[in-house]
C-alpha cells in the first residue's frame, strides 16, 4: 500500500476536476527565485576566484604532460603514471567546465558568465590537444605488450575497459601521417551540417500565412511545430501546404548539401577499411550492426500496430479520411490543471519507488540538496539537461512552468542524474561515462514509471484518456518515426556506397515511398501528399551520423526493463532480480561495453523480444482507450 502522504497526493493531482493549485510564480529576475529552488554551485566552487585558480593549476597540468611523452612504454608503472595523470586533468576540466556553462546558463545575458563559459571550452581543448599523443603510443606498444603490463601490476586495472577500447581500434587506426591528414579531411566533415543549418535557420524564405482567426503566422521551423497542432483542420492543412511547398522549391540545394555529407561517411568508412557506413559508424561503441537491422526489420512486421493507433485516432477526431497533417494534432483534451515543484518532486519519488528505498533516498536527497535549478528566469537557458560532475553529484536544469509534461521531463532528467550518481560512486573516473545508447534507457525508463504511477492512480475516463493518448503519440514520434528516420539514413548510405547519385529528386522518392510505407497510404489508412516527400530536407538529424536509432532502441528497452520491474514489485511474492539487474547495470559506467551491459540486465536489442514487450503495451492501452471510447459510446 502506498504510503497516506502520496495517496493524498495523487488523489489531489490526478482529478481534472478539481481546482488546480496554482503553478510556480515566473520569476522577474532570478534574484527573486527562492535559494531552494536554485543550483548550489558552491559545491563545484566556492566563489569565482576558487575557479580561477583551479583553471590556473589545470593549464600547468597540461603543459607538464608532455613530460610523460614517449616513456609509457617503459613499464607498467610509468604506463600508469601516465593514464592517471590523463584522467586527472580531464577530470579537474570537467569541474572546471561545468562551473563555467552551468554559471552562463543561469543568465545568458552577463558577458563575464559567457566569457567563463568560453574560457572553460579553450582549456578543454588545450588539454585535448595537449593528451593526443597519448593513444597512438599505447597502440605503438601492441596488445601483447600493453596487456601484459596490467596483468602484472593491479593498480592498472581500473583502466583495463579504456585500454581495451583503443587497441580495439587498432585495426582501423592508420598511421600517423595518415591520421593527420584525415584528421584535416574530417575538419571538413562538418561543412554540409553547416550549409544546410545556416540556410534553413538565417536564409530559408519561409512563407507567411494568414490562419481563419486572421493571424498571420510567419512559418519559421518553431512556427511549423506550433501550428502543425492546429486544431482548425483548415489551418493544418494551409501549414502543410505552404511549408512543404516552399521546402520543394529548395531540394536541389538541400539534397547537395545531403549528398556531400554522406560522402564524407563513405570516405571515413573507406580509409578506416570498415565493411560499410553504418559498421563504421556503430565501431564507436561497439553496437553489433544487427542490433540497427533489427530494429528495422521489427517495425516494418509490427506496422500494423502502428496503423491500428491509426485508424483510433482518425475516429477519435472524427475525420472520414487521416491525412498526415493530422497526426500531430491532439486527440484527447489538454490536462487540467498545473502542478508545483513540490508535487512534481513527490510524484517523481512515487514513481520510481520500484527501484527500491535506496534510489528513491539518494534522489530525495539530491532534490533537497539543490540539485535542481527549477524555473525559468530572464536570460536563462530555456530546455531541461543533466549535467554530473564526478566527485560533486549531478545538477539538473528545469524550467518548470507546472505542466505535466514537465513532471514528466523531471522524471527523465532525474533518470540521467542517478544513472550518473551510481556509476559515479560504483566506478573510477577512466569507466564513469557512458554512450547515448545507456543514457536514454534510464531517463525514458523512469517516464514510463511515471506514466504507469499517474495512470494507476487516475480514475475518471478525460485523465486516463489524456494519459493514454499522450503515451501512444510518443510511441508513434519516438519509436516508429525515428525508426522510419533511421530506415532513410540507412538507404541513403547505401545508395552512395554503390555510386548512386543523392539529388533532391531521389530523395524525395524514397523518403515519401518510406513514409507512405509506414503510414499505410496504400492501404488507404493515412494519406500521405506527394509533396511531403520533402520532409527529409527539414531534419538535421540526418547530419548525425546514424544516431536517430538511439531513441528507439531506448524505448525498447525502457519498455522492457521497467515493464519487467513493475511486475516484480507487485507480485504476490515480490521479486528485485530486473531491478537489481538494471540498477547494476546503471553503476557500471563503461566499466563494459553498453550493448553487453543492457544485455546482462536482461534486454538483448540483436533479438525481438524487447519490440514484442513494447507492441504488447501499446495494443494495451489501444485496447483500454477504445473501451473507454465505446462506454461513452454506450
Amino acid at each position: 500500500m502506498k504510503p497516506l502522504r502520496f495517496r493524498r497526493i495523487l488523489s489531489l493531482v490526478l482529478c481534472v476536476a478539481l481546482g488546480a493549485v496554482s503553478a510556480p510564480a515566473i520569476p522577474s529576475e532570478r534574484s527573486a527565485v527562492p535559494d531552494r529552488l536554485k543550483w548550489d554551485l558552491a559545491d563545484l566552487y566556492p566563489s569565482e576566484q576558487a575557479w580561477i585558480e583551479a583553471k590556473r593549476q589545470l593549464r600547468e597540468g597540461i603543459q607538464g604532460i608532455a613530460g610523460s611523452r614517449g616513456s609509457l612504454g617503459t613499464s607498467a608503472e610509468s604506463l600508469h603514471r601516465g593514464l592517471k595523470a590523463w584522467a586527472d586533468l580531464l577530470q579537474r576540466s570537467t569541474r572546471i567546465s561545468a562551473y563555467g556553462s552551468q554559471l552562463y546558463d543561469l543568465d545568458q545575458r552577463v558577458g563575464r558568465s559567457q566569457q567563463m563559459d568560453q574560457e572553460a571550452q579553450q582549456l578543454r581543448n588545450d588539454l585535448a590537444t595537449a593528451v593526443s599523443w597519448i593513444e597512438p603510443e599505447i597502440l605503438a606498444l601492441g596488445a601483447e605488450r600493453v596487456r601484459g603490463f596490467v596483468a602484472a601490476f593491479p593498480p592498472l586495472g581500473e583502466y583495463r575497459q579504456p585500454l581495451e577500447d583503443i587497441l580495439r581500434r587498432a585495426p582501423h587506426t592508420l598511421t600517423p601521417e595518415a591520421e593527420k591528414i584525415v584528421a584535416q579531411a574530417g575538419s571538413l566533415e562538418s561543412a554540409a551540417a553547416d550549409i544546410r543549418g545556416i540556410f534553413a535557420n538565417a536564409d530559408f524564405p519561409y512563407p507567411e500565412v494568414t490562419l481563419k482567426s486572421g493571424e498571420k503566422v510567419r512559418l519559421d521551423a518553431a512556427a511549423y511545430t506550433k501550428y502543425r497542432a492546429a486544431s482548425s483542420r483548415d489551418d493544418r492543412l494551409l501549414v502543410f501546404k505552404e511549408f512543404w511547398g516552399t521546402y520543394n522549391g529548395f531540394t536541389r540545394t538541400l539534397g547537395t548539401a545531403l549528398n556531400a555529407h554522406v560522402r564524407a561517411h563513405v570516405f571515413e568508412k573507406e580509409v578506416r577499411h570498415h565493411a560499410s557506413c553504418l559498421e563504421s559508424a556503430l565501431f564507436r561503441d561497439n553496437i553489433p550492426v544487427r542490433v540497427y537491422t533489427r530494429l528495422l526489420d521489427d517495425v516494418r512486421a509490427n506496422l500494423p500496430t502502428l496503423q491500428r493507433y491509426l485508424k483510433l485516432r482518425q475516429r477519435m477526431m472524427k475525420l472520414d479520411e487521416l491525412g498526415y497533417e493530422d497526426l500531430y494534432a491532439s486527440i484527447v483534451p489538454a490536462y487540467g490543471r498545473t502542478f508545483t515543484p513540490e508535487e512534481a518532486t513527490a510524484m517523481t519519488l512515487e514513481a520510481v519507488a520500484p527501484l527500491g528505498k535506496e534510489y528513491q533516498e539518494i534522489l530525495r536527497k539530491g532534490f533537497d540538496s539543490r540539485w535542481v535549478d527549477w524555473l525559468p528566469s530572464p536570460g536563462k537557458r530555456s530546455g531541461a539537461y543533466s549535467n554530473a560532475v564526478y566527485g560533486v553529484h549531478p545538477y539538473q536544469l528545469q524550467n518548470f512552468t507546472g505542466l505535466y509534461e514537465e513532471v514528466s521531463t523531471l522524471a527523465h532528467e532525474a533518470g540521467h542524474s542517478m544513472h550518473s550518481f551510481l556509476a559515479d560512486r560504483s566506478q573510477p573516473f577512466a569507466t564513469r561515462d557512458y554512450p547515448i545508447f545507456l543514457a536514454e534507457v534510464a531517463s525514458t525508463l523512469n517516464e514510463n514509471l511515471l506514466f504507469h504511477s499517474v495512470l494507476d492512480g487516475a480514475k475518471d475516463d478525460d485523465t486516463r484518456l489524456f494519459l493514454l493518448g499522450s503515451y501512444l503519440d510518443n510511441l508513434r514520434t519516438t519509436l516508429f518515426r525515428q525508426t522510419l528516420f533511421a530506415e532513410f539514413e540507412l538507404r541513403i548510405h547505401e545508395m552512395v556506397e554503390r555510386g548512386e547519385p543523392l539529388t533532391g529528386s531521389a530523395l524525395n522518392a524514397l523518403y515519401l515511398k518510406t513514409l507512405r510505407g509506414y503510414y499505410g497510404h496504400d492501404a488507404g489508412i493515412c494519406r500521405v501528399a506527394e509533396a511531403y516527400g520533402a520532409e527529409w530536407a527539414y531534419i538535421p538529424h540526418f547530419y548525425y551520423n546514424f544516431y536517430v536509432y538511439q531513441y528507439a532502441t531506448s524505448v525498447l528497452a525502457a519498455v522492457s526493463l521497467a515493464d519487467g520491474i513493475r511486475t516484480e514489485a507487485a507480485g504476490s511474492t515480490p521479486s528485485t532480480a530486473r531491478r537489481d539487474g538494471y540498477l547494476k547495470m546503471l553503476s557500471a559506467g563503461s566499466s563494459r561495453y553498453a550493448y553487453d551491459l543492457l544485455k546482462d540486465a536482461g534486454v538483448d536489442l540483436a533479438t525481438s523480444t524487447p519490440f514484442q514487450a513494447a507492441m504488447r503495451e501499446m495494443n494495451r492501452i489501444i485496447d483500454e482507450m477504445e473501451t473507454i471510447l465505446a462506454r461513452r459510446a454506450g
